[in-house]
């Protein structure tokens, strides 16, 4: 059974700019995507050829601000349909480019800043027009990737980075997730709760610069927060017991809060430094098992609302989200919890394998959604009476 999304389209019907633009620009999201794969594989041990052995240091920034910042730029650009709003993909990718091309982390940083800096502008212009809580959260994160960048630039190990970046996509996907929360009406006292949690991971990420190990602890009680109230507020909750790629989404969030959690567990547990015993299953539980896991579950209403295509839902999407969880299973209970030689390794190389497929299917229902599309239309036109008939 299949199902089309529709796309999601900015508040004038205007994008701003022309549709082969903004494939380009997604275009440079993906190849920033390829080449952290491929700096994964590398970090895992398994070698491969042609020089790409540079890429292994810039996997962080890779995934995180060329792949992910600039498919959120991109997002944000196209919601507010503006021509100078792409400023902010267009940088992103550009920094994501450079990293691919062998430039430093240190350098790239410049455009990977620049991108930050105008999705700040973007999230001040959106709240010109309307204020909102949810726009607040996520202007704060895009300041965290700002802040990661900097970090960088002033050639700090990309470590250092890390609760920044952790910050700045949890606070962007937890800022939509808490506009649409307004679907259900949270009360009064959920939105304090929202405040309090989301607060308590912001003063630990602060405190992440004075004193690290007591600043990733708080951070982590606050990721907890995050994803009880997640858990609990989410539209989500209801959504699950729906059909089709609504009941898939919800699957992927509230997957998504479960590795949440665990990362946060494992942030005030064992702390999140790198030296930490805890530190890759917290890193990879975060930024894989919540962040990846969100996009997978709103990969199909952000594609058509970027390209403005219809995106065909299949059952088979289950096969991505099933493959990620379960290549995290492996590589934090077995891998890093237990110690299973090759278990670590396996466990990554499946995590590859299901961002892989999620780019192949996503790919696919694309296909299938525009050939359908077309098909309507021909239909369409083959029903309509000639001009100049009368009806008999």
């Amino acid at each position: 059974m299949t199902a089309t999304i529709r796309p999601l389209v900015a508040p004038d019907g205007n994008p701003g700019l022309p549709r082969a633009a903004r494939a380009a620009l997604l275009l440079m999201a993906g190849v920033a995507l390829i080449a952290g794969l491929t700096s994964a594989l590398l970090l895992l041990g398994i070698g491969i050829p042609d020089g790409s052995a540079r890429l292994a240091s810039g996997h962080g920034p890779l995934m995180t601000m060329g792949f992910l910042g600039t498919r959120i730029a991109l997002e944000r650009a196209v919601a507010l349909g503006r021509p100078w709003a792409y400023a902010a993909p267009l940088a992103a990718g550009v920094g994501g480019l450079a990293v691919v091309g062998g430039v430093s982390v240190a350098v790239a940083a410049v455009p990977l800043a620049i991108g930050a800096a105008v999705l700040l502008w973007i999230y001040a212009a959106v709240a010109r027009v309307h204020a909102s809580l949810h726009g607040s959260v996520q202007a704060v994160g895009a300041m965290c990737w700002l802040v990661a960048a900097i970090v960088l630039r002033l050639g700090q190990p990309a470590a250092s980075a890390v609760p920044w970046l952790a910050a700045f996509l949890v606070l962007t996907v937890v800022g939509e997730r808490l506009e649409l929360s307004a679907l259900v009406r949270p009360s009064a006292a959920a939105r304090r709760a929202f405040i309090v949690v989301a607060a308590v991971f912001g003063l630990g990420i602060l405190a992440t610069l004075p004193a690290p190990d007591a600043g990733f602890r708080v951070a982590g009680l606050g990721l907890i927060g995050i994803a009880a109230w997640g858990a609990r507020y989410d539209l989500a909750r209801r959504t699950i017991r729906a059909r089709g790629v609504t009941r898939f989404i919800a699957a992927c969030l509230l997957a998504g809060y479960a590795w949440l959690a665990i990362g946060g567990a494992a942030w005030a547990l064992a702390c999140g430094a790198p030296t930490s015993a805890g530190y890759d299953a917290s890193l990879h539980a975060v930024f894989l098992g919540f962040v990846i896991s969100m996009v997978f579950g709103h990969a199909p209403v952000i594609l058509p609302g970027v390209l403005r295509i219809p995106l065909a839902y299949h059952p088979a999407f289950y096969g991505h989200l099933v493959l990620l969880h379960a290549g995290l299973l492996v590589r934090v209970a077995a891998g890093d919890l237990l110690r299973i030689d090759g278990a670590w390794q396996l466990g990554g190389i499946l995590n590859v394998a299901a961002v892989l497929l999620f780019i192949t299917m996503s790919a696919g229902a694309a296909v299938r959604g525009v050939t359908a599309r077309r098909a309507a239309r021909r239909a369409a036109r083959r029903s309509r009476p000639p001009a100049g008939s009368r009806p008999a």
